[in-house]
C-alpha cells in the first residue's frame, strides 16, 4: 500500500539583506575605533616629539663645547623637526624664510620670530659674522617658549 506523500518543501534561500544586528555593530564600531586609534597615535607622537625636543634643547644650552654657528643650526633643525611632527607636513615643511619665521610666530602672542631675534633661524647661517651669546641665549629661550605654546596648544 503506497501512501500518496508529497515531496519535502525546501524553505526559500536566507536573504543577504537585511543584515544581522552585528553586522549593523561592526560597520559602525569599525570606522569609530579605526578613527580612534588613528588620533591616540597622532596625539603619542606629538606629545612626543615635543617631550624629546625640549630635552634636546636642554642639551644644546647646556653644551658649552658647542660653538654658536653650530647652536644656531641644530636650534634650526630642532624647531623645524617639531614642526613638522606636530602639524601637517604640506602646512610647514616648504617654508623658508620670511613665511617660516610667520609660521612660527603664529603660536606666540607677538613676533619675535619675524622682527626679534628669531631671525636668526632665517638669516644666521648665511650671516659673515658668528652670532654672540647673548643672541644665543635669548634665540634658545624663544625656542624654549614656542615649544612651550605647542604643548599649551595641544592640550586645548
Amino acid at each position: 500500500m503506497a501512501l500518496d506523500l508529497r515531496p519535502i518543501h525546501e524553505p526559500d534561500p536566507i536573504s543577504w539583506w537585511p543584515p544581522a544586528p552585528g553586522w549593523w555593530l561592526l560597520a559602525i564600531l569599525i570606522p569609530l575605533l579605526l578613527g580612534f586609534g588613528y588620533w591616540c597615535y597622532r596625539r603619542l607622537t606629538r606629545q612626543t616629539a615635543l617631550k624629546a625636543a625640549k630635552k634636546i634643547l636642554l642639551q644644546i644650552k647646556q653644551d658649552p663645547q658647542l660653538e654658536n654657528n653650530k647652536k644656531l643650526n641644530d636650534l634650526s633643525a630642532l624647531i623645524r623637526r617639531v614642526a613638522i611632527s606636530i602639524a601637517d607636513r604640506h602646512e610647514c615643511a616648504g617654508l623658508a624664510g620670511d613665511p617660516w619665521l610667520a609660521y612660527l610666530d603664529r603660536s606666540l602672542k607677538s613676533t619675535p620670530f619675524s622682527e626679534g631675534v628669531g631671525r636668526l633661524l632665517a638669516n644666521g647661517p648665511y650671516q659673515q659674522y658668528m652670532p654672540t651669546d647673548l643672541e644665543i641665549s635669548e634665540l634658545t629661550r624663544l625656542c624654549e617658549d614656542w615649544l612651550n605654546a605647542q604643548s599649551k596648544k595641544r592640550k586645548q
